[in-house]
């Protein structure tokens, strides 16, 4: 084996396989399972990206202040804006640290399916990378069923067009993607006229990145999804979960507050102080 299969491939093929044994023998919910746990284990990694995006939000008034000033000279702006982070202990770049760990094992994950449930005898391909304890019979047969899914099968549906279409859980992943996106941008309700009126914002580089992530890891999820085992959209469904709770825990809604409000199912903060 490379470093790669024993760093990664090895441990989560025998995590997975803890769960499948755990939990009655069901690969959808050993995956379940054992995305909620690694997503546990992965948590302190996120704490500063999620303290990062706490301080955005708080010091939004500030960062509007040295943008309207330097409004003429975006050298200026970024360098003030640069020093100001620096002085709050803000690390703009942490927000795509999430993405990142998310991207890492998701690509550990993509080949432990393709090498594992991908093709030939899957006990066999599973037996090469499981710990002794842990190993199949040799008569063994792996459970591949999760409700109307195969594990190791894309979740499409064909149509007859030259293209599948994506089933039930692809199309949820790649919601709950972009809801995780949306709460994780900061959001200050006070500076939400001025953002409005605000042209452009190419030189607030924490915003270029965020807005670009709203839309491009949802797309990404279904292109993935649509080429892959569903076993690897309910991973990416569970893990998507909970990052968006946690965010939530965190600071709140975050950009979907402007979204709720409109529905009226959030009570805005300036509403709350008048009473």
């Amino acid at each position: 084996m490379n470093i790669f299969e024993i760093t990664l491939l090895q441990p989560l093929a025998n995590g997975l396989i803890l769960f499948y044994k755990l939990l009655g023998g069901n690969m959808g919910l050993a995956i379940i399972g054992f995305s909620l746990v690694l997503r546990f284990i992965l948590s302190p990694l996120t704490k500063p990206y999620l303290e990062s995006m706490k301080k955005m939000k708080d010091y939004a008034p500030e960062l509007e202040k040295i943008k309207k000033k330097h409004e003429g000279d975006k050298a200026k702006q970024i360098q003030a804006q640069s020093e100001f982070y620096k002085d709050k202990g803000i690390n703009p770049g942490a927000g795509c640290l999430p993405y990142l760990l998310q991207i890492v094992v998701l690509i550990a994950f993509f080949n432990v399916f393709r090498r594992v449930l991908g093709s030939g005898d899957i006990v066999a391909n599973f037996n090469e990378l499981l710990y002794g304890p842990l190993k199949f019979a040799e008569d063994a047969v792996v459970n591949t069923k999760f409700l109307y899914l195969d594990v190791t099968q894309p979740d499409t549906f064909d149509v007859g067009l030259p293209f599948p279409l994506p089933g039930p859980f692809l199309i949820l992943a790649a919601l709950v993607q972009f809801l995780s996106a949306k709460i994780t941008q900061p959001y200050v309700e006070a500076e939400e006229a001025v953002a409005k009126a605000t042209p452009e914002k190419e030189d607030d580089i924490q915003t270029a990145m965020q807005q670009s992530m709203v839309y491009t890891f949802p797309l990404f999820t279904l292109i993935i999804g649509i080429q892959f085992q569903s076993g690897l959209v309910l991973y990416w469904l569970l893990f998507s979960l909970y990052q968006a709770f946690q965010q939530y825990s965190t600071s709140g809604w975050g950009g979907l507050t402007p979204w709720l409000n409109k529905l009226g199912l959030l009570k805005s903060e300036s509403k709350k102080k008048k009473k």
